[in-house]
């Protein structure tokens, strides 16, 4: 079988090429937080079906440059906020950061293989693993899973509660002194428990964000971070040296303390 080594041309979907329009009137015509005309109205300006405005809409919204509101309509979404992850702006897991998070649940349990791999201990080594969400100017921002060996602390007190539990292991992680971090994001979508906690439908685009910590020339805590990519940017600081490694298809984001 023959190739000629190009790629078939493929046309361009209608709603695609209709979100492409709409862009252009929205930029153009329409300010942050404005109502956007009807269904009916939208399809007869673009001579389009109302099926193929919905998808373009659909698409928009994921994108995070239009909103819904029930009993309002469709209004053209504000600009993405700034959530800096630059460890001197945001702080080390812990006190210094309680403010932006909220604690969801504290558990523990044997390490996966995966999750070994990440912390680099052996598999089936206890495990504590905070869950929190990441409020940004009053909106569920992100959540986070931060999972610390239990070797890394070693002096952790009994506790009663499972809230005790997490506020013990956060202090305690809080005294470590890091002496080097490195970070890895990637696109993915919010799996059912997560976009809950995000109070957004699951498959919405999110922004995955692992966080290896090390102090005294161990890794002492993995934090895997699920960012909203359609009403936030991650920001990482001006100062701090960003460097992109690629790694097959992927690239590794690394930030310098």
């Amino acid at each position: 079988m023959g190739t000629t080594g190009q790629l078939a041309a493929v046309p361009e979907p209608k709603y695609w090429h209709l979100r492409t329009v709409l862009l252009r009137a929205i930029d153009t015509e329409f300010s942050t937080g404005q109502v956007l005309p009807n269904e009916r109205d939208l399809s007869a300006r673009f001579g389009v079906a109302r099926a193929t405005l919905r998808q373009a809409l659909d698409q928009l919204e994921l994108e995070g440059r239009l909103v819904r509101r029930r009993g309002i309509g469709t209004l053209v979404a504000a600009p993405r906020v700034g959530v800096p992850v630059n460890r001197h702006e945001e702080g080390w897991p812990g006190t210094a950061r309680s403010q932006a998070w909220r604690t969801v649940d504290c558990t523990t349990a044997p390490a996966t293989a995966r999750l070994a791999k990440g912390l680099g201990i052996a598999e089936g080594a206890t495990v504590h693993t905070v869950r929190r969400v990441r409020m940004v100017q009053g909106q569920n921002m992100a959540t986070e899973s931060l999972h610390v060996p239990a070797s890394a602390l070693p002096h952790l007190p009994g506790f009663r509660a499972e809230s005790d539990r997490a506020r013990s292991v956060l202090r305690q992680l809080e005294r470590l002194e890091v002496d080097g971090e490195s970070r890895a994001v990637e696109l993915g979508v919010a799996e059912a428990e997560e976009a809950s906690l995000l109070e957004r439908p699951p498959g919405t685009p999110v922004l995955v964000m692992t966080t290896q910590y090390a102090a005294a020339g161990r890794l002492v805590a993995l934090a895997v971070s699920t960012y909203r990519a359609d009403t936030c940017k991650l920001t990482f600081g001006e100062t701090g040296l960003v460097e992109v490694t690629p790694v097959g298809a992927a690239a590794e984001v690394r930030t310098a303390s």
